[in-house]
């Protein structure tokens, strides 16, 4: 089965860390790779001491950020990342920030598509970001589209460690 988190809104990356959080909690085998995320968001550690494989990218920075060469290395790494977290056995795939990766042109859509209707076979596969590919849209069993319908960042405050990071 393939879930889809996907909008403007807060939540995509929460809902499915709580997914994993579940299937952890039940003796499943879980494994997480973020995309476009350096691994200190607070979720990360207790992830790893409850037994999930966890692929992140210490050197990820925003995508505005980077230089050719960055981008290069960027889509190498993810696509190191993403065949490593296949390589494990699972019963829950998360694929955080799957969707923007594809669409900055850091992770090939045909590698991470084919990747994800394999591993679906199989497996849980949760799919999180912004603007989903009609791919993902059109092969999803779960859709969830979380809509900002109002967030403090417009009244000028910050995200607050612990809860948004």
């Amino acid at each position: 089965m393939i879930h889809l988190y996907w909008g403007e809104g807060k939540g995509k990356t929460t809902a499915a860390m709580g997914l994993a959080l579940r299937a952890l909690g039940h003796g499943r085998r879980v494994s997480v790779v973020q995309f476009l995320k350096d691994g200190t968001s607070g979720e990360i550690a207790p992830l790893r001491e409850l037994g999930a494989a966890v692929y992140t990218c210490a050197e990820a920075k925003f995508t505005w950020q980077m230089d050719r060469e960055e981008r290069r290395l960027a889509r190498e790494r993810f696509t190191e990342l993403l065949s490593a977290a296949l390589r494990e056995p699972v019963d829950l795939l998360v694929l955080d920030e799957a969707c923007a990766a594809c669409e900055a042109g850091l992770l090939d859509t045909e590698v991470l598509r084919a990747a994800v209707l394999r591993a679906a076979k199989q497996a849980e596969v949760v799919l999180t970001g912004r603007v989903p590919m009609d791919w993902m849209l059109k092969s999803a069993d779960y859709i969830t589209e979380m809509r900002a319908c109002r967030h403090p960042y417009e009244r000028g405050i910050a995200a607050r460690a612990g809860i948004e990071y």
